[in-house]
């Protein structure tokens, strides 16, 4: 249910409710394009499948360049590359988009194995952006939720969504380029 940076610092009990951390990240943003359209034409069933494909295709790519995904917000993903898990931004910045362009290879083939079934494409947007976030549990006494917040996290989010107003795949800011 976290990822494996977070998991391991949640067990050896460092990360708790009320416990953060201010981190500099490079932060991702995806969101698959017409779900809701999805969900109305297709049974619960195989909107799952759809989705569980998708978001294999997304957390492969973020794992594979280190980076590590944080939360499923519906048709959404929200994941970071932290800095000090790298030897340099620089290095982050690459990962990242490295990350972003193995996403688009993997998502391109699971269209044209949805092609060949006669099936619609899937789109999505990924949004990159670099900033200070604040990482931690936040929520209540009976629910937790790990995640980061903070204004590069709005940003990313206003940034993905611009892919779908400009009709791109990938937007970064210009922090990333």
């Amino acid at each position: 249910y976290l990822g494996h940076s977070a998991g391991a610092r949640v067990l050896a009990g460092e990360i708790y409710r009320g416990v953060n951390e201010t981190i500099d990240a490079v932060i991702w943003v995806s969101d698959l394009r017409g779900f809701t359209r999805l969900s109305d034409e297709f049974a619960p069933p195989v909107v799952l499948g759809i989705l569980n494909d998708h978001f294999e295709r997304i957390v492969s790519a973020v794992t594979t360049h280190r980076g590590e995904v944080l939360k499923f917000m519906g048709d959404s993903v929200l994941a970071i590359f932290p800095i000090a898990s790298f030897d340099n931004p620089q290095e982050a910045v690459d990962a990242a988009l490295a990350a972003a362009r193995h996403a688009r290879n993997k998502i391109a083939d699971g269209n044209r194995q949805r092609q060949a079934k006669g099936l619609r494409e899937i789109g999505y947007g990924i949004a990159l952006h670099l900033g200070e976030v604040v990482y931690g549990n936040i929520g209540g006494q009976e629910r937790l939720d790990f995640t980061v917040i903070g204004p590069a996290v709005n940003q990313t989010s206003r940034i993905e969504a611009l892919c779908k107003t400009l009709s791109r795949n990938l937007l970064v800011s210009s922090a990333i380029a």
